[in-house]
Order: C-alpha cells, then structure tokens, then sequence
C-alpha cells in the first residue's frame, strides 16, 4: 500500500475511540474493501459498508465511552451520525487511510415530530462525518443515512466516489428543503466525547441521561 506522507501519520494511528486495530474493525474493513484496487477504490468501498451495513438510528444515542469505540458501534450495527463516521474513520485506517472526524451543526428540516418535540428545535448540534485524505487532499464524506431510510423519506441517498466531497442534500425530491448547515465546529483526530456530551447536554438537556440520549421511538428512526 502507499504510505502517506509523515505529517498524516497522527490520522493512521488507532485511538481510544478510532480502534482501528480491533478485530472487528480490521475484519470490517477488509471484507469490504476486498476487490478494491486502491486507495480510492478502498474509500468507497468502506462508505458504503458503513452506509448501508451499519443502521442510522437517531433515537438512541449512547455517549458512554465504552459505546462509542468503532467496535462497539460495529457490534451494535446501529447508530447515529458521529457513530457511524467514527466506524468509517477507523475502518479507513485499517486500511492505511489517513482518516479524521469533522462536526457541523445542521438543521434539519424534515427532522419527524417526535425529534422536533422532544428536542425543542430542529437543530441537531455536533452532526458527525468523516473526512479522509486521498489523493492529496481531505475529502468530506457523510455516511450517516442508509439507502433504505433514504428511500422510505423520499431523499435521494448520499453516493460517493472518493474524489469528491458528499455532504447531506439541500433538498429532497420533491425539491423540499431538507438540510442546511449552520456553522462549522472543526475537525478532530479522535471523537472529543467531552465537548459532544457538553454540546447535547446544553441544548437537549431533558434527553441526556448517564449518557444515553434517548427519543420516542414511535415514529420510527429517521431524523
């Protein structure tokens, strides 16, 4: 494989959350990326096992330490934003690409009535992707809404070929406003859990609970 430059080596190395070095983690990221030619071809590949394999579910946010390791996550097969992105960054440095976690804070417009009453807003503070360094450059990319969500809230769902960045849709398909970021909150090398409990605890205070942020799930798990 071809080893990226020195000063992307702190985006390689497993960290407490990024365990890249798992078991699981490796077995994930190689069973997906198995035909894969190169580093390109790699990105995609673990896109959309992550996409697709791992289920977005925004009504049952666990920010314990030990629940938001990429192997935990995997062993869930389910969770929201900033989880899965966590499981594409490590799955990427398994296979020896650079890989970091950017945040955002987005609203969500087509956010369903349970989210919007039980948050109080439709914002959605710390929304997590992952950014991964290909081909010189760091490129965005948002696993976070698997094909089946996207299909069942008429949203056509994110595609993605290594090259270029794939953020959330402005619009759905009816030409509905759907997402829109509101600021930038930076990128991390490792998931800073602190800052995420501190974001969610200030603006949703009554769902945080020993770091389970949990939501009425009747309406289903799409945000």
């Amino acid at each position: 494989m071809h080893s990226p430059a020195v000063e992307h080596r702190a985006y390689l190395v497993p960290t407490g959350f990024l365990d890249a070095d798992h078991a699981a983690v490796v077995a994930f990221a190689t069973g997906a990326a198995r035909s894969a030619a190169d580093a390109i071809e790699r990105a995609t590949a673990l896109y959309y096992a992550v996409r697709d394999r791992i289920r977005y579910d925004a009504h049952d946010i666990d920010l314990r330490p030990e629940a938001m390791r990429a192997s935990s996550i995997l062993a869930r097969g389910a969770g929201f934003c900033v989880a899965k992105a966590v499981v594409l960054a490590a799955a990427a440095r398994a296979l020896e690409i650079p890989s970091r976690l950017g945040f955002a804070d987005v609203r969500n417009h087509l956010a369903t009535e349970s989210m919007r009453r039980a948050m109080g807003t439709d914002l959605f503070v710390f929304h997590g992707y992952a950014e991964l360094w290909l081909q010189g450059r760091w490129v965005k990319v948002t696993p976070a809404f698997n094909k089946a969500l996207c299909e069942r809230f008429g949203v056509a769902p994110l595609e993605f070929n290594g090259r270029h960045d794939s953020l959330f849709q402005q619009v759905d398909r009816d030409g509905k406003r759907y997402m829109e970021y509101v600021c930038d909150r930076g990128q991390c090398a490792d998931l800073p859990l602190d800052r995420l409990r501190a974001a969610f605890e200030d603006h949703y205070p009554a769902l945080v609970s020993d770091g389970v942020y949990a939501v009425d799930r009747r309406e289903g798990s799409g945000s």
